[in-house]
């Protein structure tokens, strides 16, 4: 294929969001898609309907919470992991990693860490670790990876609409702001700040306030390149009309295209 387009989407629901996701799939047409947030337990997942629009898929669910799903269109992913090392008791559903297409892909929903301090923003810093451990293996295998998914990480106040009244959330501390640059030194290509060095982009507006309708909106959903992919980097972007329609998640799919080989 001339290019290869691989998106994130935290679908906040595979159930309740699944016409939502049909209609981008079927008007985007992403190579490869990266789900979170699924909540929904392995049995429930909609592979049929996935099938019907053309995809192939893997997915580690959860019973009301957590999950996360690798799509491969025209095509069957083939999966490598489930789950982060360096934890044999983490129960959560968070990471699946996958060949598909020629690229090595992960899709990761990293914890929110909401309240901080205290034991969930703790396990948020482990599990970043524990990604941080496993990235740097990726990088020294020498394979082609991206690793997609929401972060909770808000990357830097550029990234957000207003950091005044978010400065206490788990996704703006230092600390969380501090594993993210440190992965980011690894070697890894942040693809949206990348293709937009200087602009805002948002991949998440809450549903209080009329954020939405403010375009009051923060970027935590990340794509990182390995450096032999970064060159191949050809566009970069977020659907933002998904997030405007009925039902939608609180976040909009972002995407890179990436030239193929």
């Amino acid at each position: 294929m001339d290019t290869l387009k691989i998106a994130t989407f935290n679908i906040n629901g595979i159930r309740a969001r699944l016409p939502n996701l049909l209609e981008w799939l079927a008007r985007e047409q992403p190579d490869v898609v990266c789900l979170q947030e699924l909540k929904a337990q392995d049995a429930d997942f909609p592979i049929d309907d996935i099938r019907g629009a053309g995809y192939g898929a893997i997915w580690h669910g959860q019973k009301s919470w957590n999950g996360v799903a690798i799509l491969a269109r025209d095509g069957e992913p083939l999966e490598i992991r489930r789950g982060l090392p360096g934890d044999p008791d983490d129960s959560h559903s968070r990471y699946l990693e996958a060949a598909v297409h020629g690229v090595i892909v992960a899709s990761l929903y990293l914890p929110n860490g909401n309240p901080q301090p205290g034991p969930k923003f703790d396990y948020k810093l482990a599990w970043f670790e524990r990604l941080i451990e496993h990235a740097a293996a990726l990088l020294a295998s020498g394979h082609p990876v991206v690793l997609a998914g929401d972060y909770n990480v808000v990357p830097t106040d550029a990234d957000i609409y207003n950091p005044r009244s978010w400065r206490k959330d788990a996704l703006l501390q230092p600390e969380s702001r501090e594993c993210y640059q440190r992965l980011l030194a690894q070697g890894w290509t942040d693809a949206l700040r990348a293709r937009y060095p200087d602009e805002p982009v948002f991949t998440f507006w809450d549903y209080f306030r009329q954020h939405w309708q403010k375009d009051s909106g923060l970027r935590i959903d990340h794509l990182l390149l390995s450096p032999d992919l970064a060159p191949r980097l050809q566009d970069a972007g977020v659907d933002r009309w998904v997030r405007g329609e009925e039902h939608a998640s609180d976040h909009a799919p972002a995407w890179v295209g990436l030239k193929g080989n």
